[in-house]
């Protein structure tokens, strides 16, 4: 494969002097050059500016960014202003990556004619799922990736996390990250992917991403981020499908939705947020109608609907019934199939 692509990797930081490091090395231990690192530090108050400049002073492809704290949206806008790669990274920057990661998703690309590479990525820390990587790559047609996209597959899930893609440039020209908002990731990737005529998937792990950090956005102010961020861009990417004449699509990316509703749910309650719960309630009640129509589909599964009205004729008892059931159903299950 020529090397004559440049590409730009976008690593956001904010106040993560003890992960930043190896996140940058994993970076400048690339296997793929030409590459140009772009830091953004979101208005750090620890020792990650710093950490920053340092590794700039050192390495002529590494270049900082320091900005007032904005989110990850606006630093990765910021980064975006000033790539001038071919193709765009995004990399959270307490995670890290492995070294062949970027060569072995720009040459899918190069080979499929693919716009976008999606890879699979390894979680590490406490709650991290086990993974069982096929290495195998899948070239997918815009119908297929925004299927997977949307509905989910056991071996092959396309999830919206951005930093698990390599995009083409000319295909998010004109795409920035919404800013002010979390889960910013969701509309990105839906935007990205109706523009590209063409995906390639590397069921290899490549992305290591890190669970267990204290003080991460993930762990905290959990209602806000599911009420304010999550389920209106869950929202906003079924009423996009529609608008953009993806009917079928839009009506599983509702189904999808009210599917990830009630495991809210019953996240809400393990964790003692009673209110949540009770607000999540609420609104799965005001779209009963809705919920009746999407869940008519052939896709929809006698499981859920059964769910979906146990939820509404007895909450409680949903709840309880879903904690039995991963108690003893799952764990018999696994055993029976080793």
């Amino acid at each position: 494969m020529r090397k004559d692509r440049l590409l730009s990797v976008i690593v956001t930081a904010y106040n993560i002097e003890d992960y930043l490091p190896r996140c940058v090395e994993s970076l400048l231990a690339q296997t793929y050059s030409p590459i140009e690192i772009i830091l953004v530090d979101d208005g750090s108050e620890d020792g990650t500016p710093q950490i920053c400049d340092d590794y700039a002073e050192r390495n002529e492809n590494l270049y900082v960014i320091h900005q007032k704290n904005g989110g990850p949206s606006a630093a990765r806008n910021a980064g975006l202003a000033i790539a001038k790669g071919d193709y765009i990274g995004y990399v959270d920057g307490d995670d890290w990556t492995e070294p062949g990661m970027y060569e072995a998703m720009l040459k899918a690309c190069v080979e499929t004619g693919a716009q976008i590479a999606i890879c699979t990525y390894r979680q590490v820390g406490q709650g991290a799922e086990k993974i069982h990587p096929t290495g195998n790559i899948l070239e997918l047609d815009k119908g297929e990736a925004l299927e997977l996209y949307i509905s989910g597959d056991p071996q092959y899930h396309i999830y919206h996390s951005v930093w698990s893609k390599l995009f083409e440039r000319n295909t998010i020209r004109d795409i920035r990250f919404p800013e002010g908002r979390k889960s910013e990731d969701i509309m990105y990737t839906t935007w990205a992917l109706t523009r590209a005529s063409k995906c390639v998937f590397l069921d290899t792990p490549y992305y290591n991403y890190r669970m267990d950090r204290s003080g991460s956005i993930m762990n905290t102010q959990l209602h806000e981020r599911r009420f304010q961020d999550e389920i209106p861009f869950w929202k906003e990417q079924e009423e996009y499908l529609r608008n953009r004449g993806f009917e079928d699509l839009a009506d599983k990316s509702a189904y999808q939705f009210y599917r990830r509703m009630l495991f809210y749910y019953v996240d809400f309650k393990d964790r003692g947020m009673k209110n949540s719960a009770k607000e999540l309630m609420s609104l799965l009640r005001s779209e009963k109608p809705k919920i009746g129509i999407v869940y008519k589909r052939d896709y929809a599964a006698s499981g859920d609907k059964a769910r979906m009205k146990l939820a509404f004729f007895w909450p409680e008892a949903y709840y309880w019934t879903v904690k039995l059931y991963d108690r003893f159903i799952i764990p018999l299950r696994q055993r029976g199939k080793g």
